[in-house]
């Protein structure tokens, strides 16, 4: 069966950074019923653990234990996320085909520039898309309700925040999917991801729960007010 008209398209620049951010929004939203696509940018060749074809994997593995209906990769260069042309046209051209309610980037605030250029990117596409004569993929425009921003390496004040207090353990098994790049391995390169990376989101998600009343809960943040009725996918927003 065909896939448009989602609710949720969230954007990375590679396989890990979506679940980073927001893997708890997206498993409580998917089990809601909400239809969900995940889009990476590149295959993040240059990781300094791990393969190609071993974070393939692993990101359809964290997909599946997110119940992501969909997951892609646009097979951009890593760390080769500039602002051109025809990177914008090929991410438009996933919004008009998805046609998704939101579209989710990462903060444009973060130590990997990787994070802060595929923001860039997507926000000149949801823009991009959303403008008729604009030509992408053949497809006619689509204009998405709102851009929003997921955290990756940075612990801003949210704009909003969204409850996963049941879900924290979903976020985590689903970043455990990613061996090779959260697990110390005898001839791996120890990174920031390999030592205690995943106790650290935890306790971020923790720590926003605590301001907001609850027990755990991720941040967004947005370029513009978000209107919310009865919950964020209300006739508002």
């Amino acid at each position: 069966m065909k896939l448009n008209h989602i609710d949720i398209l969230a954007f990375g620049a590679h396989a890990d950074d979506v679940e980073i951010g927001m893997a708890g929004s997206l498993y409580k939203w998917a089990n809601e019923g909400k239809k969900i696509v995940i889009c990476d940018l590149t295959e993040a060749e240059l990781s300094s653990n791990g393969t190609v074809e071993t974070r393939r994997g692993e990101a359809l593995e964290a997909a599946r234990r997110l119940h992501v209906q969909e997951r892609i990769n646009l097979h951009f260069p890593d760390r080769g996320l500039f602002l051109k042309e025809e990177y914008i046209r090929s991410i438009a051209g996933v919004i008009r085909r998805y046609k998704p309610v939101l579209v989710f980037a990462p903060f444009w605030e973060d130590r990997h520039p990787d994070h802060g250029n595929c923001r860039k990117l997507v926000k000149e596409a949801f823009f991009s898309a959303g403008i008729q004569k604009y030509e992408a993929d053949g497809r006619s425009g689509h204009k998405a309700r709102q851009l929003l921003y997921y955290f990756i390496n940075c612990q801003p004040r949210p704009d909003f925040v969204v409850d996963i207090s049941s879900f924290i353990e979903q976020k985590l098994f689903a970043l455990r999917a990613y061996e090779s790049q959260f697990m110390k391995r005898p001839n791996g390169v120890e990174t920031v991801l390999t030592s205690g990376y995943l106790e650290r989101i935890e306790a971020r998600e923790r720590l926003y729960g605590l301001e907001a009343g609850v027990a755990f809960a991720e941040g967004f943040k947005t370029d513009r007010p978000v209107l919310v009725n009865n919950n964020i996918f209300g006739e508002g927003l």
